[in-house]
């Protein structure tokens, strides 16, 4: 049966009981990405010279709404969004991990070295302001360990490729854990 054996020679007209208004075959039921929703995306991470540091292949998930899951502009960009959107953004230094600090570079006695760790590894210990931070361990020279409490891509202009997987409504003990729980997300 043809379009028009179904609604007669005038293709404009719909059949009766068939009011347009009352079927929107195309309205999105998807959830939105907002406040305390869980989101899981795919994040290719590379700086201003396309170094690769994250292919995004391995999705992520995060707490939505201000829980410092995620860069703050990468957060502002997804806001509304849905499944399915995709964006690349290119975010400056200063909303990353920020300038080098240099004063976060220091030394240790190799005697004072915990066993174990290794070049590439972290150790923790006071920073120059007296709180407790993490440390890379960057070489180890003879009797002196180099350390860097700098984050390894701080420094630099970062891409963002992004790809928002799901979006769901976050359980109320993932909202007090401030994180997303499960797969792609914070195991306990």
């Amino acid at each position: 049966m043809g379009i028009r054996q179904m609604w007669g020679d005038s293709v404009d007209t719909p059949p009766l009981n068939c009011e347009p208004s009352r079927f929107n075959f195309f309205a999105s039921t998807a959830m939105k990405i907002t406040s305390n929703t869980a989101v899981t995306l795919r994040m290719k991470v590379t700086d201003s010279q396309g170094l690769v540091y994250d292919d995004g292949k391995n999705p992520v998930s995060y707490l939505h709404g201000d829980y410092d899951n995620l860069f703050s502009k990468l957060e502002a960009a997804l806001e509304g969004q849905e499944a399915g959107f995709q964006t690349t953004l290119e975010l400056a230094t200063e909303d990353t991990f920020g300038e080098r600090d240099e004063a976060l570079v220091t030394t240790m006695p190799k005697a004072e070295f915990p066993p174990g760790v290794k070049v590439g590894g972290q150790i923790q210990r006071l920073g120059p302001d007296g709180e407790r931070r993490y440390y890379f361990v960057t070489k180890i020279k003879g009797p002196v360990v180099l350390l860097d409490g700098n984050h390894p891509l701080c420094g630099k202009t970062l891409r963002f490729a992004l790809k928002v997987v799901d979006v769901r409504e976050a359980s109320a003990e993932e909202i007090a854990h401030q994180h997303v729980h499960g797969e792609h997300g914070h195991q306990h």
